[in-house]
């Protein structure tokens, strides 16, 4: 465990490292876009039901001051009905937007993560009650990234929300020759149209966000070589499971070797079954390391990558036959393979004039 924290973390996050992450309930998922959900869905709320909304404001202004006078307040049971009467129409006017705001709010984690439930997300987590455990939240570079997000929309949003309001500048002097109706008709469709422009700012930015939120889980749930080597262990069991590991590792070796070969000091081979590729960096390096080796078609591919970046290859099979069986991928040589390895190497720096 103490080597994975210096290795890096260069392998893609196996089916298994996402099913453990999801049952954590660690997810991609973006608070701007449920916000922009919400915010639309009011918006909407807003635009279709408004007229509604005005109305029954107006009904249950009426009818609350119509009540006003015949109600005595120092009657308990009075007060009560009058209480119940003005919560009642409150209810009503805005159960439109309550409704709107709980589905949509679902719909936005919804389509972001699907139907998941974590257990082990809701259980309690004593750890953030530690004071030095919620500093480190505070201070640490997520943090750091979140606070600039908001600042940044806080920003965004205000200038379009100014420059909305700029254009509408013009009408306010004509609001003085204007009814209450007519200057609150104007206050609503003002408002609606910076709620529009600031909504789809929110949806660019809800966007960028998500998508910046998914590569960061992405780069959360990589492994490292030693990891997926251990989590193979584990799992390798089942032979199904075993085959599709043994793909993913086929993969994993390609992807790897296309980068190590061309800069591997020399590949072995015996000639045409086995090539393994040793890198060595006098005054760098205590001893030769393998980065490359296969059989068959990797031989192939190794000797290819070789030839097409200039790295010698020397044939010598029975080396090559033992360092295959012996030396795995990311090993160093062994003590009694030193000589052999490097009178190889001495050979290849006489070559290059590097002895």
């Amino acid at each position: 465990m103490a080597e994975n924290s210096f290795q890096e973390k260069s392998e893609k996050a196996t089916p298994k490292r996402r099913k453990e992450a999801r049952e954590k309930g660690q997810v991609a998922k973006s608070v701007e876009v449920t916000s922009t959900f919400v915010l639309l869905a009011s918006l909407g709320v807003f635009f279709f039901s408004g007229s509604w909304m005005f109305l029954k404001i107006q009904l249950a202004t009426i009818e609350i001051f119509g009540h006003l006078g015949e109600i005595h307040l120092e009657n308990a049971e009075e007060s009560k009905r009058f209480i119940v009467m003005v919560l009642e129409n409150i209810f009503i006017i805005l159960s439109p937007l309550f409704m709107a705001v709980v589905v949509f709010g679902f719909i936005g984690n919804l389509a972001q993560i699907g139907f998941e439930f974590s257990s082990k997300q809701m259980a309690p987590k004593f750890n953030k009650l530690n004071p030095i455990s919620g500093l480190k939240r505070l201070v640490s570079i997520r943090s750091f990234v979140e606070l600039i997000k908001s600042v940044l929309k806080i920003i965004i949003v205000g200038i379009v929300a100014f420059l909305t309001v700029k254009k509408e500048m013009i009408n306010i002097p004509f609001l003085i020759g204007m009814d209450v109706y007519q200057i609150l008709s104007f206050l609503g469709i003002t408002s609606l149209k910076i709620c529009f422009v600031t909504g789809l700012v929110l949806i660019l930015l809800a966007a960028l966000d998500f998508g910046f939120q998914k590569y960061q889980h992405e780069k959360d749930l990589k492994m490292t070589f030693q990891e997926v080597k251990e989590e193979s262990k584990q799992t390798e069991g089942d032979p199904k499971i075993k085959q599709r590991i043994r793909a993913a590792q086929l993969e994993m070796v390609r992807r790897r070797m296309i980068h190590a070969v061309p800069e591997a000091t020399v590949v072995i081979t015996n000639p045409t079954h086995l090539a393994i590729a040793i890198k060595f960096e006098f005054g760098k390096m205590g001893a030769p390391q393998v980065v490359a080796k296969g059989a068959g078609v990797l031989a192939a591919q190794i000797r290819k990558l070789a030839k097409a970046n200039d790295v010698p290859i020397v044939e010598n099979k029975p080396l090559a036959r033992l360092m295959f069986k012996t030396v795995e991928i990311g090993d160093f040589i062994p003590t009694e393979l030193y000589q052999a390895v490097a009178e190889i190497l001495a050979y290849i720096y006489r070559l290059k004039g590097k002895m």
